[in-house]
């Protein structure tokens, strides 16, 4: 099915770049119309809103990770989940956060805090290949490792990790996995229970097309009760959906993972946008959406001119995420590449001196024969 009606007319540029911002779907542009015209006229607001909105989010969500509704927070990114975990864990001196080299830098800025307090080491491996292996996380766990803290795609070449290994062998030591899922969450096909995964973040304005400011936080059920509680949003209470009647005496937290959703959960304008971008995800269906990106991703590696262009991925399609990332020969010219692309009005990103290159649904074979006919004489 051809779901590029569901978009904007993009005006004649060819836009690679999902896994910087993924631009709204039309239908979520009226959804957050409508949501603006709540505020400019409440007595319109259903009355429902602020809890019926993040639940109905949550829901779908959980559908597109394979988990469970009670185990996801609304967040306003994948932050929200770092600062969770790192705020609700009991970390002792001399404690370990395994991070891999050259992560995205929440995962350095998460820990480096406790690590500044005396609670924790934060200890940095190197891959011992061009790219991280679940084998790199594994012979670096150890008695004192007590999370590991990872991208299940990496940002800087989509490299994916085998996160199930990971998993079992921080659990054998007694450690916990916590994933950052921001990378391909909507975009490939995932069941979070077989990765093994005690905790996973995503942010919601790359590949879930939704809002800068959307995201979510996913607990194991078993850790729910498990993780320390800071501050508690008051609609995270037993009762609180009863205005008229609030829960003054005795309050009692609500059950699930909502414990842990990020203040003025009901964030109406932004969720509205979102619920209305999950919709359209889920009705294409990610595992369509997956083929349609990896048949383009495909086609990019095979027509790359290698005269001119190294593969910045893995090249087995199997160890990368739903987009590709690639390099000038000679790497002072990449740069240089960017500005051809922009020229011709090919929006890519700039990452670590690799051109990332994610296209999604709206992108075509014509798209990717522009692309190609650039790089090979940029």
């Amino acid at each position: 099915m051809d779901y590029r009606h569901e978009f904007a007319d993009f005006e004649g540029v060819a836009y690679f770049n999902v896994a910087n911002q993924g631009p709204l779907p039309l239908a979520a542009v009226r959804a957050a119309q409508r949501a603006i015209e709540w505020k400019k006229l409440p007595h319109q607001m259903p009355e429902n809103l602020y809890f019926d909105l993040p639940d109905g989010i949550r829901a779908k969500a959980a559908q597109l990770i394979g988990g469970e509704p009670d185990e996801i927070a609304i967040t306003s990114g994948a932050s929200g989940g770092f600062y969770a975990v790192a705020a609700g864990m009991e970390f002792q001196p001399g404690d370990e956060v395994v991070v891999a080299r050259g992560e995205f830098p929440a995962h350095f800025s998460t820990w480096l805090p406790y690590e500044w307090a005396g609670r924790l080491r934060l200890r940095t491996i190197a891959p011992r290949g061009r790219f991280v292996s679940a084998e790199d996380y594994i012979e670096n766990i150890g008695p004192q490792t007590r999370l590991v803290s990872a991208s299940l795609v990496r940002f800087d070449d989509a490299s994916l990790l085998d996160a199930a290994r990971v998993a079992e062998a921080c659990h054998a030591k007694g450690a916990t996995l916590f994933l950052d899922i921001t990378q391909c969450a909507g975009a490939r096909p995932m069941r979070i229970r077989e990765l093994g995964a005690d905790f996973a973040a995503c942010a919601g304005y790359k590949w879930l097309l939704s809002p800068y400011g959307t995201g979510f936080f996913w607990v194991a059920r078993e850790w729910i009760p498990r993780l320390k509680l800071g501050p508690l949003y008051w609609q995270a209470l037993e009762g609180a959906r009863n205005f008229q009647t609030l829960p003054l005496d005795a309050p009692r937290m609500a059950p699930g993972a909502r414990r842990w959703d990020a203040a003025e959960t009901g964030n109406f304008i932004n969720l509205a946008a979102m619920d209305a971008s999950l919709d359209l995800l889920l009705k294409a269906g990610v595992e369509a959406i997956a083929r349609h990106n990896a048949e383009l991703v495909s086609e990019i590696v095979e027509r790359l001119p290698r005269d001119r262009c190294l593969l910045a991925s893995p090249a087995e399609p199997e160890r990368r995420g739903p987009y590709v990332c690639i390099s000038a020969r000679k790497s002072d010219q990449t740069p240089r590449m960017l500005e051809k692309l922009r020229e011709a009005n090919i929006y890519v990103s700039l990452r670590e001196n690799a051109l990332r290159i994610s296209p999604h649904l709206y992108n075509t074979a014509d798209d990717v024969a522009r692309l190609i006919k650039v790089l090979s004489v940029s």
